[in-house]
């Protein structure tokens, strides 16, 4: 098999894995009684508030077109490619750093926490690595990748106001305040910049060592 049918089979599992494990917790949601909104659509559609569904659909729909051969090269997807990207590696770093360990889960439940977690982070950065695209991010894609996470926040907080539900800890406003929550998400940011920039350095690297050879 060749490095470009490789690459579009990876993607193909990624975007089945990020399919999978979002269906399995939308089943888990509809089928609980556990949560800040006791009836259905409501619990349902609560789930797509949470930045790790957000960021595993930015992933799953990145490599689904990339392992359809859809792909554009326009701003738009390139934005779009870095966005699940590092958002999917922020979910994942976040997840086991600060909220792994707050809920005991079992059966379908911790599937779904594993597959949305850990398993499409792995599957999202080192397809990333391997396969690319190269040749795809600058600092003008950078700059437009702020504007997702900036979005999320935004409707986070506005709807947090409105509903009195936070999705995370580290968000909830009515727990913590203003002050903290802006400084966890200043820290959250950091964390991101780093990443985009640490990535735009080494797709540059990459591409090169893909002319040299």
């Amino acid at each position: 098999m060749t490095k470009f049918g490789a690459g579009r089979l990876w993607f193909a599992v990624t975007a089945a894995v990020v399919a999978i494990g979002i269906i399995v917790q939308l089943v888990v949601t509809a089928t609980t009684t556990e949560g800040f909104f006791p009836d259905n659509p409501d619990r349902v559609l609560n789930v797509f508030a949470f930045f790790t569904i957000q960021s595993n659909l930015l992933l799953g729909g990145t490599t689904l077109l990339l392992a359809l051969g859809a792909a554009s090269d326009s701003t738009v997807f390139r934005t779009l490619r870095l966005n699940g990207v590092l958002c999917i590696a922020v979910t994942g770093i976040v997840y086991h750093v600060a909220l792994a360990g707050l809920d005991e889960l079992s059966g379908a439940a911790a599937l779904t926490n594993f597959l949305l977690h850990t398993a499409t982070p792995v599957l999202g950065v080192v397809g990333w690595l391997l396969f690319g695209p190269r040749d795809r991010t600058d600092r003008e894609i950078v700059g437009w990748s702020l504007a997702f996470p900036l979005l999320w926040l935004a409707f986070t907080l506005v709807r947090g106001e409105l509903v009195g539900f936070y999705p995370y800890p580290f968000v909830d406003v009515g727990e913590l305040g203003y002050a903290q929550v802006l400084l966890n998400c200043l820290l959250v940011a950091l964390l991101f910049l780093a990443l985009a920039f640490g990535a735009t350095l080494l797709d540059r690297r990459l591409t090169r060592t893909t002319v040299e050879r």
